[in-house]
């Protein structure tokens, strides 16, 4: 049987890259990408691939929420995040989200092909650089980044918000009604204590919810 991968990625040449060397493979096909995470989960739940290979900083939705959903949608499609952040944090909110393979993108040339091998076989797999990381997260779980104080729909929309989207562009991005949109976007400023969207924008960033 072929393995069949999703490539989420915003940017096309790494698309390309990444699709072409994962079909170096014999009897490997990406049967998908994708340009954004909500994208990326739409497709997930419609082909069910064997392995989705998800960037981090996706628009619309980030490559850790977009791994909720996936698992939610697919729970058989293994998911790997391939990234330019060597983060601690972002190797432990991975984890807790159901990914089990964490790799730099500086890296892809040399462990790609080991890590959708190891995860298409249902093993976890960390580059070298970061393996320690997830070994860390794993034993710190029990103490969760501040941002996991918030709801599924809050995290998609606190990312909506930090990328520049109106109230009425996330009601109608995510089907809900203004006021939905409005009452999320204030518990969201509640539970961080923001005081500002220019806060909100900041600690996007930081946390790598959004790129700068």
């Amino acid at each position: 049987m072929p393995v069949r991968i999703l490539v989420a990625d915003d940017h096309h040449v790494v698309r390309t890259g990444l699709r072409s060397l994962l079909e170096s493979r014999n009897g490997w096909q990406v049967c998908a990408e994708a340009a954004n995470g909500r994208e990326a989960v739409e497709k997930s739940g419609e082909l069910k691939p064997d392995v989705a290979v998800l960037d981090i900083g996706m628009p619309l939705l980030n490559g850790v929420e977009a791994t909720r959903q996936i698992r939610k949608l697919s729970p058989k499609t293994e998911i790997l995040i391939l990234t330019m952040h060597d983060s601690e944090l972002l190797v432990q909110e991975v984890l807790e989200a159901g990914a089990r393979g964490y790799i730099l993108k500086d890296d892809a040339d040399r462990n790609l092909i080991a890590a959708v091998d190891a995860l298409h076989r249902h093993k976890p797999y960390f580059s070298s650089r970061v393996s320690r990381a997830g070994s860390n997260s794993a034993a710190n779980s029990a103490d969760p980044p501040s941002r996991s104080r918030l709801t599924p729909r809050e995290r998609e929309i606190l990312q909506l918000l930090a990328e520049g989207k109106s109230n009425k562009e996330i009601a109608d991005l995510l089907g809900i009604s203004v006021k939905t949109a409005e009452t999320h976007r204030a518990n969201i400023m509640l539970k961080q204590d923001f005081h500002s969207i220019t806060e909100l924008v900041r600690y996007a960033v930081r946390n790598k919810i959004i790129q700068s």
